[in-house]
Formats: C-alpha cells, structure tokens, sequence
C-alpha cells in the first residue's frame, strides 16, 4: 500500500488573513459588462480568424496544385477573408485589452472610495471608543469624588455623634453626681433626725405629783361679772328726783 503523504500546513502571513476590500460601483458594473461583451466577441472573431486563416491555406494549396485561375482567384479571396477575419479579430482584442483597463481603473477608484468608506467608519468606531473610555473615566472619577465626599461627610457626622454623646454622657454623669450628693444630703439628715429622735426618746420622763395631776386634771372656773356692779353702774346713770 503506498503511503499517504501529509499535506505541509502554510503558514499564512497577516496580509493574506485579511480580507480584501470588496468594492463596487455603477461604474465598475458597467465596465465589467463591457469586458464580458467584448470578451464573447473576442472568442467568436478568434474562432472565425482560425477558420478562415486554415481555410486560405487549403485553398493556397489547391490552387498551388491545380494551377488555374479559379483556384487562384479562390486562394486570393480565401486569403483576403482570412486577413479581414485576424483584422477584425485583432480590433475586438485591442477593444479587450481597452476594457480591461478601464475595468482596473474603476475597481481602483470603487476600492478607494470603499477603502475611505472603511477608514471613516474605523475612525469613527476609534473615536466612539475614546468617548466611551473617556465617559466611563468621568463616571469613574465622578463616582471616587462622590464617595470621597460621603466618606467625609459621614466621618463628620459620626466626629458630631460622638460630640453629642460625650456630652449627653457628661450630662448624664453630672445629673447622677448631683443626685447622689442631693441623696447622700438626704439620707445624712434622715440620719441626724432619726439619731435626735432617738436621743429624745433616751431621756427620762419626769414624775407627775398627784396633786399635779388633779391640777391638771381640774377644769378651769370662769369668772362670772358681779350682779351689783352692773347696778351700781345703772343707778349712777338715772337722773335724781
């Protein structure tokens, strides 16, 4: 069995990896019409010489053999027609070659109008890029000051708590200081009074006499106005007879 050879792998080179710039244009179109025309016309006027030009040489050779001047005469025109033939043969290739150009031409003028086509819309995709990085570095920079500016104000606002709780402490601390001295002031003189009224309870209680007790005891007389005082006082008022 014979061995199969593998197929070399070719490296491509970057040029060839991309593909060209596919251009047209009405123009192009045109020309390429013409060229496809004149290119069918070319082959027939070729056909048609070929013909003609093995036509003359049999006729050339007939009238070589024969030697009459019907064969000659046949010769002549066979060699006549072949030459208008190649002429006109040579005049449509000349017309092919005319084609061919102007079909270059326009592919040129359509792959540069293409290839500026294509470079605007790169340079419009570069630059709807930039815009894009520079919209999200903006957003980027504006998100980082904003943080920045919450981080500050949520640092003063805890500086401000902290404040406000030291001193709500300190209050505090103060209010049950004072408390406690009003309470201790309190309980001292619950103390001391409770210590007189324990002192007084102490002392001994004196001794009631019984004569004292029946002093005491003995309801008070009230002195009643004399009878003949008030008669005394109305006979010095009424008039003497």
């Amino acid at each position: 069995m014979a061995k199969v050879k593998a197929k070399a792998k070719t490296k491509r080179s970057p040029a060839a990896k991309k593909p060209a710039v596919t251009a047209t244009s009405p123009a192009l179109e045109k020309a390429q019409g013409v060229l496809s025309k004149l290119t069918k016309d070319s082959t027939a006027a070729a056909k048609i010489a070929a013909a003609s030009s093995k036509k003359a040489a049999a006729a050339t050779k007939a009238a070589a053999k024969a030697k009459t001047a019907v064969s000659k005469k046949a010769a002549t025109a066979a060699k006549a027609a072949a030459k208008k033939a190649a002429a006109k043969a040579a005049a449509i290739n000349a017309k092919v070659r005319a084609a061919k150009a102007r079909v270059k031409a326009a592919e040129a003028v359509a792959q540069a109008a293409a290839k500026k086509i294509a470079d605007a819309e790169k340079a419009q995709a570069a630059l709807d890029k930039a815009v894009k990085a520079f919209a999200a570095n903006f957003k980027k920079k504006q998100a980082k000051v904003a943080a920045a500016k919450a981080a500050k104000a949520a640092k003063k606002a805890a500086t401000k708590a902290r404040a406000e709780a030291k001193k709500a402490a300190a209050k505090e601390k103060a209010a049950a200081k004072k408390a406690a001295v009003k309470a201790k002031a309190a309980a001292k003189k619950a103390a001391a009074k409770a210590k007189a009224a324990a002192k007084k309870a102490k002392k001994p209680k004196k001794k009631v006499t019984k004569r004292a007790a029946a002093k005491k005891a003995a309801p008070k007389k009230v002195a009643k106005a004399k009878p003949a005082a008030k008669k005394k006082a109305a006979a010095k008022k009424a008039p003497a007879k």
